[in-house]
């Protein structure tokens, strides 16, 4: 039997009981979580699929079912107090592995997995995985972030960077730090702003913010949402994006920024559904840049403009980290402005 035939199961003991306690047969299971030869993965998505966090995700996704051939399906802006349905329907609907962001659902999404102990969950959350079928995972992608901060310190000619973010939270938290102490450590009289705009996506909001930190000096700020490129392109002002490669948004005004690639991530979860053997753990360390889940975006039209001192300093802590001679603190302390 091939490794797509088999049910899949997270442990066999465990397995075998929850299919007896729900009256299902191990072929039922087979059938109802495979389509032919092919996996069936959904995603359920609390905001709008452009949003950089979520559209990694789906991004990852969308390879897998190029590459992997699973049969994927999402759905996109689900409202906490829609999180359990659209879960309960896709474990219905025989999806074996159902990723998302559970982060504003934490309590509804890990009540519902209980309830489907021959489903795989994986979602983004800030706490720990819940047995026997909750993983979790999140975008540990503050290593980039330092990285972008070391050019933002040497690129900044005000000695001003800044940071708009969505809100204080520890996930949040951990990239702006690394961005502020890479920005110190490649110049010790760098001043920095921040700012928080209380929503994960919020386009004017964010672009009101960077324009607010450019009146007070900014002129290199990190974009940790969407609306900072735009602010810094109106003004002449340069930007670090976030989670993807955002240069099309900005060609003359985007250096660079931390890249998340939730493909190794998502990979491993795959392979281990089709294995039978997904258990309950963090698939955190997935998205470090030692397990290619992070790295930098590349320099675009900045690749002749940026000093080839900057560009050596950058190449060379990079590869400390990733050969895990350099480790990137993570503190998840809410910054303030100096």
């Amino acid at each position: 039997m091939s490794k797509l035939s088999m049910p899949p199961r997270l442990h066999s003991r465990r397995k075998v009981l929850a299919m007896a306690a729900a009256g299902l047969s191990a072929s039922a299971m087979a059938r109802a979580a495979f389509a032919g030869d092919q996996l069936k993965v959904a995603a359920i998505f609390a905001t709008p699929i452009e949003e950089p966090w979520d559209n990694q995700i789906h991004v990852a996704l969308l390879r897998a079912q190029k590459e992997l051939g699973i049969d994927y399906k999402w759905s996109e802006k689900v409202e906490t107090a829609d999180f359990s349905r659209v879960m309960t329907e896709y474990a219905k609907g025989g999806y074996g592995l159902v990723l998302g962001d559970a982060f504003a659902a934490e309590r509804e999404s890990r009540k519902t997995a209980k309830q489907f102990p021959q489903t795989a969950f994986l979602f983004g959350s800030g706490s720990g995985p819940a047995e026997p079928n909750f993983g979790v995972f999140d975008n540990w992608i503050h290593e980039p972030a330092y990285l972008s901060g070391l050019i933002a310190g040497k690129m900044s000619k005000s000695g001003t960077v800044g940071a708009v973010a969505a809100m204080g939270i520890p996930e949040v938290n951990r990239l702006v730090n690394a961005f502020f102490k890479g920005a110190a450590e490649s110049n010790p009289q760098v001043k920095k702003k921040v700012a928080f705009i209380g929503s994960f996506f919020d386009p004017p909001k964010a672009k009101e913010a960077a324009l607010a930190q450019i009146d007070a000096g900014a002129d290199v700020i990190y974009a940790e949402r969407f609306g900072v490129i735009e602010a810094c392109k109106e003004k002449g002002k340069l930007a670090i994006s976030n989670m993807s490669d955002q240069s099309e948004l900005g060609p003359d005004t985007v250096i660079t920024g931390p890249v998340w690639d939730m493909y190794p991530t998502v990979q491993q979860a795959i392979k281990l559904v089709n294995a039978g053997v997904f258990t309950a753990q963090d698939y955190g360390d997935f998205s470090r840049m030692a397990k290619g889940g992070s790295y930098l975006a590349p320099y675009h039209n900045f690749e002749k403009i940026l000093p080839a001192e900057v560009k050596d300093m950058v190449a060379k802590r990079q590869a400390e980290i990733i050969d895990g001679n350099f480790r990137v603190d993570v503190d998840e302390n809410t910054p303030v402005s100096d």
